[in-house]
């Protein structure tokens, strides 16, 4: 049984809100975590650390001398890796740097990265999948949901060859060879 508060006690309780914080920006980030499935919160903050850290350093680009030959090597370096990972659709302006947010790095995660391939209808199943061990990026099984898909690696993801969904799949596209899997 809790106890009834004091006088004191409710009165300060007025005061504070506990369902919505200031500092915090927890609607946004429960939609986030909500929309591409993230389990870990922590994930999603060292996203937002990331993509902080890749704004600052293209705001210290910017304000270099456009002349100075260390500003446009830095900035094609910042460029060509953002866009290699797949965050900004063009390695062209530091404009496009100074928009990556946690969502870009969201994007680019297995799960979502399957439903945008059609090996999924949905991010949960996808999910599913990948934590059950029927993806392989490459020659590796992936069953971590958090790892994030490179431009180069997205023609590597695929089913795993012992996989009841790819034999699914082969039988429904009339590909399988009852030889072979006998």
């Amino acid at each position: 049984m809790v106890r009834k508060f004091k006088f004191h006690e409710q009165k300060l309780l007025k005061k504070v809100d506990f369902i919505s914080w200031e500092v915090d920006n927890n609607l946004h980030e429960v939609k986030i975590l909500k929309r591409y499935r993230i389990q870990k919160r922590e994930d999603y903050t060292k996203y937002n650390k990331l993509s902080r850290d890749i704004r600052e350093a293209a705001r210290r680009i910017k304000e270099l001398d456009p002349k100075d030959p260390f500003r446009t090597e830095s900035s094609a370096n910042l460029l060509e890796k953002l866009h290699s990972m797949g965050l900004i659709p063009t390695k062209w302006s530091l404009e496009l740097a100074e928009r990556v947010t946690a969502s870009c790095f969201c994007r680019r995660r297995l799960p979502v990265v399957m439903v945008r391939s059609k090996m999924a209808d949905s991010i949960k199943l996808a999910t599913q999948f990948v934590e059950q061990g029927h993806v392989r990026v490459g020659p590796e099984v992936v069953k971590d949901p958090a790892f994030l898909i490179t431009r180069n690696m997205e023609d590597f993801v695929t089913w795993v060859d012992s996989s009841a969904i790819k034999k699914h799949i082969m039988e429904y596209s009339e590909m399988r060879d009852d030889f072979l899997s006998a």
